[in-house]
């Protein structure tokens, strides 16, 4: 997920080692800087929303408010882009898979680098989660990698999951080869990744859980160009209805509210004025580490994309280390993935390849506070106490 400027057999990063000085009594009684503030819209920008619906009396099924969000989102995608609307992109990725009509039992290729939830929802859609390891250099899914371990699955293989690793998206083109050249069905996780989502050229999952740059509360969209799988996976979060009161699917009920949706609609109206202050909080803190040889930023986040987590790579080993030191410090901060999705208890029957560059991985980065009005004193407070760690000063 993290853009590496060495490849993992490198020298370790020639940056100073951590140290843990202890703490004044003045220092340990600063107030503790959250590592995340989900700020969703005001009840004014709200408000006119709401009103439509009140004045519509449609508050759910696919509604007036839900059609003009899918509309907008498919919009920002480009010409030939379907978009359809669900109770949560773990949700969507399920139905999308059952909507493909893969075998059940079958492998579904998963990187171990991501959150649990991309693994639940392949096993929710009856598929066996296969995890592989990731690209040192961007910490996803590597085609090229992928297709040459392929003769050593443990079973048959229906599909694959590209995840976008904290907002990164990674470059589609060789992935729409490969499924191509395999039949292997391949759908990208990007649940944190609305800003960074230009094309939809494979199934593309997008959350709005409230911790995302464009959030709502709870909620997700599916985007790709093939309007029909976009049509089916509508049909499976409505009972299977389509046009009538029969079910013509097995599905479930995962639809949005008309309230979602007037969230959505007051958040995407924001997002201009959003995007600019998450970029410019990224700025500030590549300005206040940018000096550290020890710390690296995911690539282009923050100048050419921004998600609402602020990811960075240490040194090897370093990140449990580093918690402990912002903590001490009143700092929160979040190993957003863990060791890894194959060593959670959920998961630990599943197959699995060797995988060092996750466990590098889980062992060198770090989630920083971030947040969409993080002040530019909370960002120094931050990086002082990085600084510190590394024992250079604020």
């Amino acid at each position: 997920m993290m853009a590496f400027k060495r490849p993992l057999a490198a020298a370790p990063l020639a940056a100073p080692s951590l140290s843990l000085p202890s703490l004044s009594p003045v220092r340990a009684s600063l107030t503790t800087l959250p590592v995340a503030r989900p700020m969703l819209p005001t009840a004014k920008a709200l408000a006119p929303y709401l009103e439509a619906v009140d004045q519509s009396g449609w508050y759910s099924n696919f509604g007036p408010m839900i059609c003009g969000l899918e509309q907008r989102l498919a919009k920002r995608l480009g010409p030939g882009a379907h978009v359809t609307t669900g109770s949560n992109a773990t949700q969507l990725i399920t139905l999308t898979l059952q909507a493909m009509g893969l075998a059940a039992g079958s492998l579904c290729i998963v990187p171990s680098w991501t959150f649990v939830a991309t693994a639940h929802a392949v096993i929710q859609a009856g598929l066996v989660p296969w995890f592989v390891d990731v690209d040192p250099q961007t910490g996803a899914l590597d085609p090229q990698t992928v297709l040459a371990s392929l003769n050593q699955a443990p079973g048959p293989i229906s599909a694959l999951i590209v995840v976008a690793p904290h907002g990164h998206m990674p470059k589609l083109d060789g992935w729409c080869q490969f499924r191509d050249q395999t039949g292997i069905e391949v759908i990208v996780d990007a649940a944190a990744a609305f800003d960074g989502v230009k094309a939809c050229p494979l199934p593309t999952v997008i959350s709005l859980h409230a911790t995302k740059a464009l959030g709502i509360g709870e909620g997700g969209y599916l985007a790709y160009q093939d309007g029909a799988l976009v049509s089916r996976v509508r049909q499976m979060t409505s009972f299977g209805f389509f046009g009538d009161r029969e079910a013509k699917m097995v599905a479930t009920n995962a639809k949005l509210s008309e309230f979602s949706g007037a969230v959505g609609m007051a958040a995407l109206d924001r997002w201009p004025s959003d995007r600019s202050q998450w970029m410019a909080r990224a700025q500030l803190y590549r300005a206040a580490l940018g000096s550290l040889p020890g710390v690296q930023f995911q690539d282009g986040w923050g100048v050419d994309w921004i998600s609402s987590v602020c990811v960075v790579t240490l040194a090897e080993g370093a990140s449990v280390v580093m918690a402990e030191h912002l903590l001490q410090n009143g700092i929160e901060s979040r190993q957003w993935w863990g060791a890894g999705c194959h060593m959670s208890r959920a998961f630990s029957d599943c197959p699995k390849t060797a995988l060092p560059i996750t466990e590098h991985l889980a062992s060198a980065t770090l989630g920083l506070p971030f947040w969409l009005v993080m002040t530019e004193a909370d960002i120094s407070r931050v990086a002082t106490a990085i600084h510190e760690a590394y024992g250079r000063g604020a």
